[in-house]
């Protein structure tokens, strides 16, 4: 009944953000996704990928047949795309599979069989709905938030010292290599987070359940309650609202030459097109998500997980894409949703509830501080600057104590043995 209620939510908005996108002559989600069947895919890796973690409930032999079946369509697709002269993409045959294993689970499995083929097909389904409902939400924030919060965020990052314009001259510096590295990293992030689902996953056709959680479930709340604080607090990023990438639109052509003046910040108007989505750093979010979930896999997971992270972050701030702010955002963000999901998993106790709340308060506090006290944050960065890295650092610590007492296995108990009274010997 759980699945069957989350299905209903899910589909009801889907509909809504369809609904919201036809509004503004654009075609929305479930269109866009019905789209693909036959037409070239925005994303063939996405949709390979969702496919892949569909096939974890599945057994080796059905893994080959799925991939060739993929293989095989797809194939068939682009000869025939090439033939018509159309747009070259792959990826329909991905699709194709996961479809038709929703098909066989309604028509050919029966029982536990059937349930644990329809959440690995609504698994893969739910990742490709995820990303389609991103685009929708991106184009909703560009339409009804005419004005953006930049010079107020950009304001407020002087008391961290400005680092996307620091991180900015850096990656420039570093030439079209440091740049390509750092662009891949950036737009494959969901293939990071597929590898390290995969690892948590590799047991679920062997023993015939998913895990309580995963990564999956934290990188679909993330996209859920993101974009819904996008609509609170629209923000374009340095690179459009102060660099060449603004156009008319830009307040002036700094980023990432020269920080922007301190003065008092307004709310300014921007295009119709740009996507509001800033604050927070969802980019962050989600690489936060796969480093925290790799920790548990073998050492070169932990070092693939770390790598994204730190490359993420450079992307985030060196493209001109977030302020520092939105990165100390995303990481609160992240590190609170980690804690009610987990703590939904295993039973809320007092410490769970304690840092979720306390993780809450300080996102909140965050956000607030960087709309009503951005100038003071700018003018005494020696104070507010070690403040916002400590109120970070103080939902992570709370994170990691936390989860170490819930991990930790209580040790047995070796009770004393009783002392066996010595036999006196006979002579």
């Amino acid at each position: 009944m759980l699945w069957v209620a989350v299905s209903v939510v899910g589909l009801g908005f889907l509909v809504a953000l369809e609904i919201a996108a036809r509004r503004y002559g654009e075609p929305g989600p479930i269109t866009d996704q019905a789209r693909e069947v036959v037409f070239a895919p925005k994303s063939g890796t996405v949709l390979y990928v969702s496919m892949a973690l569909m096939m974890v409930v599945l057994t080796w032999r059905q893994r080959f047949i799925a991939v060739g079946a993929a293989i095989g369509i797809d194939i068939v697709f682009w000869l025939v795309r090439w033939a018509a002269g159309a747009e070259m993409m792959y990826g329909n045959g991905a699709l194709w599979v996961t479809l038709a294993c929703g098909v066989i689970a309604l028509t050919r499995r029966t029982g536990r069989d059937r349930v644990l083929l329809l959440k690995g097909v609504g698994l893969a389904l739910l990742l490709v709905a995820g990303r389609k409902t991103g685009y929708t939400w991106l184009l909703i924030t560009s339409k009804t938030r005419p004005k953006v919060l930049d010079p107020y965020v950009a304001t407020a990052d002087h008391a961290l010292g400005n680092p996307s314009w620091l991180a900015g001259r850096i990656v420039a510096a570093t030439g079209t290599v440091g740049e390509h590295v750092l662009d891949f990293v950036y737009i494959q992030l969901a293939v990071a987070a597929v590898l390290v689902a995969l690892y948590q996953l590799r047991n679920v056709a062997a023993e015939g359940r998913f895990p309580g959680h995963h990564l999956v479930r934290t990188f679909l709340v993330i996209g859920l309650l993101g974009p819904g604080i996008y609509m609170i607090y629209p923000v374009v990023g340095p690179v459009f609202a102060y660099g060449a990438d603004g156009g008319a639109w830009a307040v002036a052509n700094l980023w990432p030459d020269i920080p922007p003046p301190v003065g008092i910040p307004r709310p300014i108007p921007f295009d119709e097109i740009t996507p509001r989505n800033c604050m927070p750093s969802l980019h962050t979010a989600w690489a936060t998500a796969i480093f925290i979930h790799s920790l548990k896999g073998p050492l070169i997971l932990r070092f693939a997980g770390g790598f994204w992270l730190i490359a993420t972050l450079g992307a985030t701030l060196g493209f001109g894409y977030h302020y520092g702010a939105d990165i100390v955002a995303g990481v609160v963000f992240t590190v609170t949703i980690e804690a009610a999901l987990r703590s939904l998993d295993r039973g809320w106790d007092r410490r769970g509830i304690q840092l979720v709340v306390y993780g809450a308060a300080v996102f909140t506090a965050l956000l607030a501080s960087y709309r009503y006290l951005p100038m003071e944050m700018a003018e005494r960065p020696w104070l507010f600057g070690p403040l916002i890295i400590a109120a970070m650092a103080s939902v992570i610590y709370g994170y990691v104590r936390t989860t170490q007492l819930w991990d930790r296995k209580p040790e047995p108990v070796h009770l004393p043995q009783p002392r066996r009274e010595q036999q006196p010997e006979l002579v």
